[in-house]
């Protein structure tokens, strides 16, 4: 099993609340994340796909089309848009960097029709960094 993975970059404004509480504890539970206007993020997004090489071409998948996909399904949506209020497969969804990435996931999941979505991982920041593998 070989794992290949694409990176791409995106910058995104967003704010973490749940309408379900009160002011005081959204406060509470996200600090300055819950700043009214939002705040932004420039993340880093590396998606893997798992599979085995395909002796006609020796890839698990065309990193180009790979590339693509991920352009076409997540990049033109979030990339500098508010994620609250700009980004559909968002929408009603506290925008933390978990629910992103399983957002992301649901995106792709029936895109790649070479080798099989393995993980999306997705950078907040330089230290923070979540990774989702499906509902497995």
């Amino acid at each position: 099993m070989l794992f290949v993975t694409r990176r791409a970059v995106f910058s995104a404004a967003h704010r973490l609340y749940n309408p379900e509480l009160t002011d005081e504890e959204n406060e509470a539970i996200f600090d300055k994340c819950n700043s009214y206007n939002g705040h932004g993020h420039n993340y880093v997004l590396e998606v893997v796909v798992a599979g085995e090489v395909n002796p006609k071409t020796g890839y698990v998948i065309d990193l180009k089309k790979l590339k693509k996909i991920i352009r076409e399904n997540v990049i033109k949506k979030v990339d500098h848009k508010h994620l609250n209020l700009d980004v559909d497969f968002l929408k009603g969804i506290i925008p933390s960097a978990e629910n992103i990435a399983i957002g992301i996931w649901n995106q792709l999941i029936d895109k790649i029709d070479e080798g099989k979505l393995f993980s999306v991982k997705l950078y907040e920041t330089e230290n923070n960094y979540v990774e989702y593998r499906g509902d497995k």
